[in-house]
């Protein structure tokens, strides 16, 4: 029969020879970036955003004659195919989370990191960045193109308050990819938060247009008209659209969109640190 062992006899604990440091939100970052980088949802659909907003912008420059710039900004040609390139932003914004959800992953990322809120928070900072810089770089570039070869003096003065108003649309069309995260997490469906995005941008103009032709919903119909994605983003960029009347400012349209998304990304920390995955 076997004594019982002494204290000397017992196994000590194990450690690991390897550092093992404190997570924090840069680890966070780092593995979102990774992952970011790695699936080909990201080249396919900024790729196909920088071809648009390039491709139809110095084909607009091309098309033009440098008389055409006198009531216009030179930066305006980005506009076209960047009213088309919002999309492929808002589907990378939804596809960012809602990939992991249907493939499983998200397991594997919350076991690793329990912190759903700094996952979040991770994702939020990654697609953003990311997000501002293509849409921002493809909008320099047709602005650039289309300072050179139509910015001689018969297109008129243009100052860098045309640059400050790109890159406040550029801002815009980056919170409604943030948007777009945010609504994937919530809805956890691909197709579903696609199809939202899809209906908030795209339906607006079509719903006021219907509503202004009967007379008691008249006046929703004309706030609608001009409170939606696409006049915002012609605001923005200095082409205000004189087809609905009293278009609000620049303020209006940014204050618009950060409370919009601010709440549901707001709404997105709630679910997603409250569901099971």
């Amino acid at each position: 029969m076997t004594g019982p062992t002494s204290t000397a006899e017992q196994p000590k604990g194990y450690t690991s020879p390897l550092p093992t440091p404190r997570p924090h939100l840069g680890h966070a970052v780092a593995s979102e970036w990774t992952k970011m980088i790695s699936v080909r949802s990201t080249v396919w659909t900024l790729g196909s955003m920088v071809l648009l907003v390039v491709g139809i912008g110095v084909l607009a420059v091309a098309e033009t004659r440098t008389t055409d710039y006198q009531e216009v900004p030179l930066t305006a040609p980005a506009l076209f195919g960047l009213l088309v390139g919002q999309i492929s932003v808002m589907v990378l914004g939804v596809l960012t989370i809602t990939s992991e959800y249907g493939t499983g992953m998200i397991r594997t990322t919350f076991t690793a990191a329990p912190d759903r809120a700094r996952v979040l928070t991770a994702k939020y900072l990654v697609f953003a960045t990311v997000a501002f810089l293509s849409v921002a770089g493809s909008v320099v570039v047709v602005g650039l193109s289309s300072a050179i070869l139509r910015g001689g003096t018969a297109s008129g003065r243009h100052g860098g308050g045309e640059w400050a108003h790109a890159m406040a649309g550029c801002f815009y069309v980056t919170m409604l990819g943030v948007l777009s995260l945010a609504v994937g997490a919530m809805l956890r469906h691909s197709a579903g938060a696609i199809a939202v995005m899809l209906g908030l941008v795209t339906l607006p103009p079509v719903i006021g247009g219907m509503l202004s032709m009967w007379e008691t919903m008249a006046p929703l119909g004309s706030t609608i008209l001009r409170y939606n994605a696409p006049v915002a983003l012609m605001q923005l960029f200095g082409l205000p659209n004189a087809d609905t009347g009293n278009v609000p400012g620049n303020p209006a349209h940014l204050l618009l969109i950060l409370l919009v998304t601010g709440a549901s990304v707001a709404g997105s920390y709630v679910v997603v640190g409250r569901r099971d995955v």
